[in-house]
């Protein structure tokens, strides 16, 4: 009675590994083995076909790697998209028992991501070693700009930048209205052209400055920050005016840009010029973008609680102490230093 036992059960164990290779397979492939009457003959098979000798095995290797080498980031894909694209092959080259290291993949990211994701790339060149950075972090890096470019895309910016009271309880609602008829008259003395480009810059930028409850003249290097901004008309060597919209906040409420110029701020070395600034007035802290700093060709480099910011020949204009958990440019200081040296 026992082997009898065992004989069905070894049968029945048989009938479903057969059963459960028919499942795994497309319908393609179960035409071809739904004739073999054992597992192990339908096992046989398929290693022979797929899997093969280790010439075989080398030249679906080839053919994934080569595969891997030619891909490139399509504009319409996101972040996710493309990595998936990627891992996939790298897993069918691992199953297949060759080495692909996440470096390689990394290098491949590197090298072939949309160009718009250029501010990023150079953020990473500037700050990191490449060699060392992990894919996690890299694809965290890409997505996280993306996440704001689809922010910005929808119709809307949301800044986390502390605002200052300008009006005063009475008469609030007047001043209000004041501003809202001069800001209607300003924009209605554009042209065509240049109410499509204010809908663009509507959407310019995030910012992740939380400013102090008094003005500062001191200048804030903000990495989250995509352009540069001042809330004092003064600073500006050159302001056009012309360049008017708004941005919404935290709270809701939106602020007003009412133009863009160069900036002059003493360093060491001397007095520089900072381009393409925001005049903002209803900020009380001044931002330095990161961002806009690599795109202008500056390189800023982040060492030990110090943030170095060099000029497209390398000299060095600013070194930026960390106080607090953030890092603050002080003109005045930098002036004191011009002198003594």
């Amino acid at each position: 009675m026992a082997q009898i036992k065992n004989h069905k059960e070894k049968k029945s164990r048989k009938s479903k590994a057969r059963a459960t290779l028919f499942v795994a397979v497309s319908p393609e492939i179960f035409v071809r083995i739904m004739t073999m009457k054992s597992a192990f003959d339908i096992w046989k098979f398929l290693k022979k076909e797929y899997e093969g000798g280790e010439r075989i095995k080398g030249m679906h290797i080839l053919n994934l790697i080569r595969e891997f080498e030619l891909q490139k980031m399509k504009d319409s894909e996101t972040v996710k998209e493309y990595s998936d694209k990627l891992l996939s092959i790298a897993k069918k080259v691992r199953l297949l028992g060759s080495e692909f290291p996440d470096s390689r993949i990394v290098q491949k990211i590197l090298v072939t991501v949309s160009e718009r994701f250029e501010a990023t790339i150079s953020s990473l060149e500037n700050t990191k070693d490449l060699s060392k950075v992990s894919l996690a972090e890299l694809l965290n890096a890409l997505q996280a700009q993306e996440q704001r470019r689809l922010l910005r895309s929808e119709g809307f910016v949301e800044g986390t930048l502390a605002t200052r009271a300008q009006f005063s309880q009475g008469g609030k609602g007047k001043k209000n209205e004041k501003y809202k008829k001069e800001n209607s008259a300003n924009l209605k003395q554009k042209n065509g052209a240049q109410v499509a480009d204010q809908k663009e810059e509507e959407q310019l930028f995030v910012a992740s400055c939380f400013a102090t409850s008094n003005l500062s003249d001191k200048w804030l290097v903000d990495s989250g920050c995509t352009n540069h901004m001042t809330f004092d008309r003064d600073l500006f060597k050159e302001l056009d005016t012309s360049v008017v919209y708004k941005v919404r906040i935290s709270n809701g409420e939106y602020i007003a840009v009412k133009g863009k110029g160069t900036v002059e701020i003493e360093s060491s070395s001397g007095t520089k010029l900072i381009r393409d600034v925001l005049f903002v007035p209803n900020i009380n802290q001044n931002l330095l973008s990161v961002v806009q700093l690599l795109e202008k060709g500056f390189k800023v480099i982040l060492e030990t609680n110090q943030y170095q910011i060099k000029d497209s020949e390398g000299k060095c204009v600013f070194k930026v102490k960390m106080k607090g958990k953030s890092f603050a440019l002080d003109p005045s200081q930098e002036e004191k230093k011009a002198y003594s040296s």
